[in-house]
């Protein structure tokens, strides 16, 4: 447990895998997470607590088809502009409606239909009320919720008259609108997750859904979009330190599940430290050997001041990247040249957890190596040889692929044993 990885979103699926077989599996402790943890980890426990699996109701085709988009915590036409494009395609088209709630009237507030300027942290007040609304309005579906949905007694009921906390025309104008368009999707985004109740504005918004029967049907549903290019690859493969890979967790048969499939008797015994709590163990000296890949934490962790301090202190801080000058590789005792993305070979899952391969543009320059391979060296020169011998991302896949029928067996919706082959 002295020694950790800080990994990112912005790594290949097949690289996760390796960093999170290796971490877990075959050093032995759970001190693996990744900057996702900064964007994404609020969203992880809401779908959890809401259905049981970190999985997402809904893909980019339900943009296509939703008479009304909520826009939360996101400005989308800055920071999601593919997305952005398809929306503006769907208002084009169909005359979609397009509403944003948040703090700030960025861009993308200009540009929609109404802009709703909640208080910060807000939102589970003004999603709360607009629960209550609609319920008022007899616009929940009591024969959905009987069939699919545990409801506490007496929730719905104590919403009524909840105050939304916004200006009383305002969600006037929004419950008119919620009413009015029963295929609404909801994008929420980081403006919601990164906040102290993250995860409660994402659970506030997933009720709204399953209270009106508005979630899994074309058009509608809660769309948690990511902050980084493959962190749903990272989740799916155990990349944070709260989970082991396939979306199973750290029970006494989960765990001998998975170190039977990786055929290991070093497994990890429970999880390991998340971001925050990793950054202050390098600097209370219990975490002596800390390997950053494709991330810059220097600049990118909250108090980055008390980061640095960390990382200038830390007995020996490898780095592994494709920028050659970051505030975090100045302050590596070794430096790793890895591949860039148009150098590597691998897939990613998106937001609508669509996994897509992509090829390598170009050859490795110089001694630049992909990471999954910098990382199976390391493991044959510490004896663990035989368990990383791929020979390429293909291979790396395959294993992954196989290793999600311990998802199947465990009750998990994750499932790609088709691909294993």
């Amino acid at each position: 447990d002295s020694v950790a990885f800080y990994v990112s979103g912005q790594l290949l699926t097949e690289d996760y895998y390796v960093a999170n077989k290796l971490m877990k599996g075959f050093i032995g402790s759970g001190n693996i997470d990744t900057n996702s943890r900064l964007c994404m980890a609020s969203a992880v426990a809401a779908h959890n607590r809401a259905f049981g699996e970190d999985v997402v109701p809904c893909n980019y085709e339900d943009l296509d088809a939703a008479d009304l988009i909520l826009l939360v915590g996101s400005n989308t036409a800055w920071c999601h502009p593919v997305v952005w494009q398809r929306i503006e395609k769907a208002r084009q088209r169909r005359g979609t409606k397009i509403v944003v709630i948040d703090p700030r009237r960025t861009e993308t507030a200009e540009q929609a239909d109404l802009h709703i300027a909640v208080p910060p942290d807000g939102d589970v007040a003004l999603f709360n009320a607009l629960l209550g609304e609609m319920h008022r309005r007899g616009l929940t579906n009591a024969g959905y919720m009987q069939d699919h949905v545990e409801v506490p007694g007496g929730f719905l009921a104590g919403l009524a008259g909840a105050d939304p906390g916004v200006p009383a025309r305002d969600f006037a104008a929004l419950a008119a609108m919620v009413a009015e368009y029963p295929r609404m999707v909801t994008l929420f985004s980081q403006g919601a997750n990164q906040s102290v109740s993250g995860t409660d504005k994402g659970n506030a918004i997933i009720n709204l859904h399953l209270a009106t029967g508005r979630i899994n049907r074309i058009g509608a549903g809660p769309f948690s979009i990511t902050g980084q290019p493959n962190a749903m690859g990272g989740r799916e493969v155990g990349g944070l330190a709260n989970m082991l890979a396939c979306h199973l967790g750290f029970s006494e048969q989960e765990r001998a599940d998975v170190a039977a499939f990786w055929n290991t008797d070093r497994l990890c015994e429970g999880p390991g430290l998340k971001a925050v709590d990793m950054f202050r163990a390098v600097h209370d000296g219990r975490i002596k050997f800390l390997w950053g890949m494709a991330t810059n934490p220097a600049v990118s962790m909250p108090d980055s001041g008390f980061v640095r301090e960390a990382l200038a202190q830390c007995e020996t801080l490898v780095v592994s990247d494709v920028i050659a000058d970051t505030d975090t590789g100045r302050l590596a005792h070794v430096r790793l040249p890895a591949l860039a993305w148009g150098e590597k070979t691998g897939t990613v899952t998106n937001s609508e957890r669509r996994i897509s391969m992509q090829h390598a543009l170009f050859p490795p320059p110089g001694e630049a190596r992909a990471d999954w391979d910098i990382m199976c060296d390391v493991a044959r020169r510490l004896g663990h040889g035989d368990a990383f011998a791929f020979d390429g991302p293909a291979a790396i896949f395959r294993e992954f692929a196989a290793m999600t029928q311990l998802a199947v067996d465990h009750g998990k919706a994750l499932d790609l044993t088709a691909h294993a082959r």
